[in-house]
């Protein structure tokens, strides 16, 4: 793929994320196979034995189980080889105590990540004087129906949030369930907020204990036992 062709159309939330047939080091997938009827976590890394994604992937592996019991899969993706990963893979388990086992895409010639808009510039040219692609350090969480429901970009130097990705997942399998918005620094078993269009008589059946702060802004408890943590 050259700098010359056209990039494929930006992808935003509520977007189906495209499919995409790889290479990974737990065999070769078809990507929506892979999700199936579950939620997915895809986050990218720039280059293999890089300091900030190496104890990302550390951590990513030591919630697994967390990610697991909320029906969500995690898979990674690196612009290297899959032989590449497992040596990688191995520092990885030995400096966070972790057993990594979730796939991890080989990606070189970042066809996927270009696919899905993980590059930082505006063409797959964009690398250093080593030939390592410049940040595609992007997280996307894409529910059953292969819809894109967050996109989060981060920077070389700064290490993403593990918990809050698995909080964000919270609170959207919570959301879909019970018709609630969450607040600002919300974490499960905080109060949420009634979805606008739960009008208040209705909200009177579904949250007895709901309070009305404005016209606009309704709280209602919601124990962390009826959210998607309680597992």
């Amino acid at each position: 793929m050259s700098a010359t062709e056209e990039r494929p159309t930006p992808l935003r939330l509520g977007s189906i994320a495209p499919n995409f047939k790889a290479e990974t080091t737990n065999g070769p997938i078809d990507f929506h196979e892979f999700i199936g009827d579950n939620w997915v976590v895809i986050f990218s890394h720039p280059e293999d034995y890089t300091p900030v994604c190496t104890t990302e992937l550390g951590a990513f592996a030591k919630l697994e189980p967390e990610f697991a019991k909320r029906g969500v899969k995690l898979i990674g993706l690196s612009a290297n080889t899959v032989e590449s990963h497992g040596g990688w893979i191995k520092d990885i388990d030995e400096i966070a105590g972790s057993k990594l086992s979730f796939p991890i895409i080989g990606d070189k010639d970042r066809k996927i990540a270009y696919l899905y808009d993980m590059l930082d510039h505006q063409d797959i040219t964009n690398v250093d004087s080593k030939g390592i692609a410049f940040t595609i350090r992007s997280v996307f969480i894409i529910d059953p129906k292969k819809t894109i429901r967050l996109i989060l970009s981060y920077p070389a130097s700064t290490g993403r949030n593990t918990a809050e990705v698995l909080r964000v997942v919270d609170s959207l399998q919570t959301g879909d369930k019970y018709r609630i918005t969450t607040p600002i620094n919300w974490v499960p078993g905080d109060d949420v907020i009634v979805h606008p269009s739960v009008k208040n008589e209705e909200a009177k059946t579904l949250f007895p204990d709901f309070r009305i702060v404005k016209p606009y802004l309704r709280f209602t408890p919601l124990p962390k036992d009826k959210t998607s943590a309680a597992v």
